[in-house]
C-alpha cells in the first residue's frame, strides 16, 4: 500500500514506502538518516513506518497522533516512534525539529541502551525536556548529522552516539514517569505486558499468562487492578483492539481477514468485540478516517 506525506506549503504528495524513501545523497547507506523539519507539516493519513524514529522538537505547536492518542507538540520535546506504530501529525508553522530514522536492524544494535522494556516507551512516547537536557540531546543529534556527511563516515561513532541518546532517553523516562517506578517494584508486570504483546493474537485467557509467570490468575489480576487500575483481561483486550485499529487503518485486508489474523474465527464476534471496545463497528471505524 502506498501512503502519502503532504507538505501543506507546496501541496506536493510524496509516497511513503519506508526509510529508503528518505535517503539523501550525503549518505551511502539509507539505514540511518538525519532530517530536519522546518515549518508547517501535515500527514493526513495515519500510517506505519518500518523503522524507528527519534524526533526532537526545538520549537513547535500542533499535534502528533501516535497509536490513536493525540500528543500536544511544544518545544523541548523528544518523541519516539517504533516500527508498527500508527502515526500522523499536524505541525504548526513555528515548528523547528530534527529527526533520526533507524532501520530495525540498526536499532537492535543499541536498543538495549533503552533501559526499560520497549513497550513502556511505546506507552509513553513523548518526553518533555528541560532546556539543559534538550541542549544535550541536540548536541548528540547534530554530531550524528555531521558524522553522516563525512567520507568515510564512522559507524562506530554513530552507534556510540545513538547509544548515548538511548541512555539519556532512559534517564529522562525514569525521572518523568511514575509508572516506571511500578515496574521496578513489580517487574512481573513488565513480563506480563511483554507476553501479551507476543501472544495476544492467539491467547486471550489470563490463566495462560499467569502460568507463564508462575503466579495465579487472581494474583495477576490483583496486581493489574492495583497498579494499572484495570483488569488483566482488559490489558489483553486493549492490545487486541490497538492492533485491530492499526490493521483497519493501514492495510487493505478485508475485515474478515483482519478478524482471522487476530484470532477471531467468527466475524460477527469480532465486530461485536471491536464495537464494545471502541463504540464503532470495524467498518464504521475504517470509514471514519477515509
Amino acid at each position: 500500500m502506498i501512503l502519502y506525506f503532504h507538505d501543506v506549503n507546496t501541496k506536493v504528495s510524496i509516497p511513503i514506502l519506508g526509510i529508503d524513501t528518505f535517503q539523501i545523497d550525503l549518505q551511502s547507506d539509507g539505514s540511518f538518516q538525519y532530517h530536519e523539519i522546518i515549518g508547517e507539516r501535515l500527514i493526513e493519513t495515519p500510517h506505519k513506518h518500518d523503522f524507528f524514529l527519534f524526533l526532537l522538537f526545538e520549537k513547535g505547536s500542533g499535534t502528533h497522533m501516535i497509536d490513536f492518542i493525540d500528543y500536544e507538540v511544544t518545544g523541548h520535546q523528544l518523541h519516539l516512534l517504533f516500527p508498527g506504530q500508527v502515526h500522523s501529525w499536524n505541525l504548526g508553522a513555528d515548528t523547528v525539529a530534527c529527526q533520526i530514522m533507524v532501520t530495525r536492524r540498526i536499532f537492535e544494535t543499541f536498543a538495549n541502551s533503552l533501559r526499560y522494556d520497549l513497550l513502556l516507551y511505546q506507552n509513553h512516547p513523548v518526553l518533555n525536556l528541560n532546556p539543559d537536557v534538550f541542549r544535550q540531546f541536540l548536541y548528540e543529534f547534530k554530531a550524528i548529522q555531521l558524522e553522516l556527511t563525512l567520507k568515510p563516515m564512522s559507524w562506530d561513532i554513530i552507534g556510540s552516539r545513538s547509544r548515548i541518546i538511548a541512555q539519556m532517553t532512559s534517564r529522562e523516562a525514569m525521572e518523568k514517569f511514575d509508572e516506571l517506578k511500578v515496574y521496578h517494584a513489580k517487574p512481573v508486570l513488565v513480563e506480563y505486558l511483554s507476553l501479551v504483546d507476543t501472544h495476544f493474537k492467539e491467547q486471550r485467557l489470563v490463566a495462560f499468562y499467569a502460568e507463564k509467570l508462575s503466579i495465579t490468575p487472581n494474583y495477576l489480576n490483583i496486581l493489574c487492578k492495583k497498579h494499572f487500575y484495570t483488569s488483566a483481561t482488559s490489558l489483553i483486550h486493549n492490545r487486541v483492539t490497538l492492533e485491530a485499529k492499526r490493521l483497519l487503518l493501514t492495510s487493505k485486508k478485508t475485515i474478515k481477514e483482519i478478524a482471522y489474523e487476530l484470532g477471531f474465527y467468527d466475524l460477527a464476534y469480532f465486530s461485536k468485540f471491536f464495537k464494545g471496545q471502541t463504540g464503532l463497528g470495524p467498518r464504521e471505524f475504517r470509514a471514519s478516517i477515509q
